[in-house]
């Protein structure tokens, strides 16, 4: 039989989603269950779901941690005013495809139809969600007014854009279609200098 550890309330609803990602991870999302974590955390079967009515409220919690964890990596790399905006927007590429190959399930989890084609995702994620998104979209207008991309575009359909090829990079190194993990950092150099092609020339140097 399990040992049942105390938990503090707010404790216990942590450690279920922490457990719950390391699940999602080593096993997939179709090992995942709340009376599974239960027996992991050696807690009752019923105390999951004074926290999380259903796997879907469950699997919405663990993908916003994934992405305040997301966010918290992409400002550490944006908010680096000693670093050029060219240096900075590089670094966010290699970070954002190396977030999703370290973290496969639980990028298709945060980016994936189980939650968001069918409005599964709760209040709770979306609201995580989309100001992480919406983040992106200040750092491609500030990277706009330092010329490394086009300034007469509408910031929110380059976001877009470049979100998406960031995406399908993502998708074919997960995945393995054509590409594996050791082509990762090419990729993404190839990505930076694409976005950055034509616009270089006018990038305030101070950055």
């Amino acid at each position: 039989m399990a040992h049942k550890q105390a938990y503090h309330h707010g404790d216990l609803r942590a450690s279920i989603i922490s457990a719950a990602t390391a699940r999602l991870e080593l096993h997939g999302i179709e090992q995942l269950s709340l009376r599974k974590l239960a027996e992991d955390l050696g807690v009752s079967r019923t105390a999951p779901y004074h926290h999380f009515k259903d796997k879907n409220a469950l699997l919405s919690a663990i993908a916003a941690t994934g992405f305040e964890n997301w966010k918290v990596t992409a400002q550490s790399i944006f908010e680096r005013e000693d670093l050029p905006a060219k240096t900075r927007l590089t670094r966010f590429i290699h970070a954002y495809i190396h977030y999703a190959a370290q973290h496969p399930q639980l990028y298709d989890l945060m980016f994936g139809r189980t939650l968001w084609q069918h409005n599964n995702a709760t209040e709770d994620l979306k609201a995580v969600a989309y100001p992480t998104f919406h983040y992106q979209v200040s750092m491609t207008r500030h990277w706009q007014q330092h010329g490394l991309l086009p300034a007469d575009t509408d910031a929110l359909r380059l976001a877009q854009v470049t979100w998406g090829t960031l995406h399908g990079i993502a998708r074919l190194v997960i995945d393995g279609v054509y590409a594996n993990s050791s082509h990762i950092d090419d990729m993404c150099d190839t990505a930076a200098a694409l976005f950055m092609q034509q616009y270089r020339g006018a990038a305030d140097p101070a950055g």
